[in-house]
C-alpha cells in the first residue's frame, strides 16, 4: 500500500496540525510505504515573499522530523525538487474541465476570503492531482474538508485512462482521519493561524505559559459548578490525557470548587511533557542543517525514478514519448 500526504509550508505549526493531520502521518508511516511531500510549488498562491517561502519550508521539514517522521521509513521531500511534477500537471490540465475546478470549495473559498484569484489559485486542484498520481499512490490520507481533492484527483485520472484508452494512472482512494473533534484556540473558536489564537507545537517557557494562560474562560465563581464541556480549557486538556484523567477532571468542574488557574497549569504541564522531547530535537536538527538538506534530498532521488516512469506512460499515452 502506497500513501501519500502533503504539508503545505504556509506558517508556524500548531497544536490543531499536530493532531489533526501530523499525528495520523506519522503513525501511517508504519502502516505501509509511504510518501510526504512540503508542498512548496503549492506555497506560492499565498506566500509571495521568497525568503520567507525558505524559513517556512525548513521550518516544516525541520517540525516534522523533530515529531517523529523517520526518512528510512517514508520518502521525505521537496515538492519543487520533482520536476515532473508540473509537466504531468500540465498533461492532465488537457483533460481537466473548467466545470469541474469551479466546483472547487477551496477555490470558491479563499476568493471569498478575498485572495486575489490568480490561475495557479483556480488550477491548484490539478498539481494537487500530479501530486497523488506521480508516485502511483493507493491512498491519500485527509480531513473531510479535504476530501473534494482527491474526488477530483479520481475523476481526472479516469477522464486521461479513459481518453487515450490506457490504464496509465492508478486510481487512489482516500482515507479519511480520525476526527478529533474541534481544537480550541486561545479565544475559544477553531483553532487557526489566521485567527491568531493558536498555541504552537514549540512554544516553549514563557511563552507557552502566556499562550496557555490566554486561554478564555468564563466569570463563573471557584465554588460554582462549571460544565467541562463549555470551557476552553478542559477540552484542550482532553485531547493530550486518557480517559481515566479525563473522568477526573470532569467531575472536579461539575462539582465545583475548582480554579481555572489549575487546569491551565496542568494543561501546560501535558504540553510539556507531549512536545518536550521534540523541542530538544528540533534544536539540534537545527543546528545541523546540512542533514535536513540531505534528507529532503534523498527522498526526492527515491522518488524521483517512480515519478519518471509515471511521467514517461503519460506522454506515451498522449503521443509526446
Amino acid at each position: 500500500m502506497r500513501i501519500l500526504s502533503g504539508i503545505q509550508p504556509s506558517g508556524k505549526l500548531h497544536i490543531g496540525n499536530y493532531l489533526g493531520a501530523m499525528k495520523q502521518h506519522l503513525d501511517l508511516q508504519d502502516k505501509g510505504e509511504a510518501f510526504y511531500f512540503i508542498a512548496d510549488l503549492h506555497a506560492l498562491t499565498s506566500v509571495k515573499d521568497p525568503q520567507a517561502l525558505r524559513e517556512k519550508i525548513r521550518d516544516v521539514a525541520l517540525d516534522y522530523l523533530a515529531l517523529g517522521l523517520d526518512p528510512t521509513k517514508c520518502a521525505f521531500y521537496r515538492q519543487a525538487d520533482i520536476p515532473e511534477v508540473p509537466e504531468l500537471s500540465w498533461l492532465l490540465t488537457t483533460v481537466t474541465p473548467m466545470g469541474l475546478l469551479e466546483r472547487c470549495h477551496s477555490y470558491k473559498d479563499k476568493v471569498a476570503k478575498g485572495i486575489p484569484a490568480d490561475h495557479g489559485l483556480f488550477a491548484y486542484p490539478v498539481l494537487m492531482a500530479a501530486d497523488i498520481l506521480i508516485v502511483d499512490s493507493n491512498i491519500v490520507p485527509v480531513g473531510k474538508d479535504q476530501k473534494q481533492h482527491v474526488e477530483v484527483t479520481r475523476d481526472i485520472a479516469g477522464r486521461f485512462n479513459n481518453l487515450y484508452g490506457s490504464k496509465v494512472f492508478v486510481i487512489p482512494e482516500d482515507r479519511i482521519l480520525p476526527e478529533v473533534g474541534v481544537v480550541p484556540g486561545t479565544d475559544g473558536q477553531k483553532m487557526s493561524k489566521s485567527y491568531g489564537n493558536a498555541i504552537d507545537i514549540f512554544l516553549e517557557g514563557k511563552a507557552l505559559k502566556e499562550a496557555v494562560f490566554s486561554v478564555v474562560t468564563d466569570s463563573a465563581p471557584v465554588d460554582a459548578p462549571k460544565d467541562p464541556d463549555a470551557n476552553n480549557v478542559f477540552n484542550l486538556l482532553r485531547l493530550f490525557v486518557g480517559e481515566p484523567e479525563q473522568a477526573e477532571w470532569r467531575e472536579r468542574f461539575l462539582k465545583g470548587g475548582l480554579k481555572y488557574s489549575e487546569a491551565k497549569k496542568r494543561l501546560l504541564q501535558v504540553l510539556d511533557e507531549t512536545f518536550g522531547p521534540a523541542r530538544e530535537r528540533r534544536k539540534d536538527l537545527a543546528k545541523n542543517p546540512a542533514y535536513v538538506d540531505d534528507v529532503l534530498r534523498e527522498g526526492a532521488k527515491r522518488v524521483r525514478p517512480i515519478a519518471g516512469a509515471t511521467l514517461a506512460r503519460a506522454r506515451k499515452a498522449c503521443g509526446i514519448d
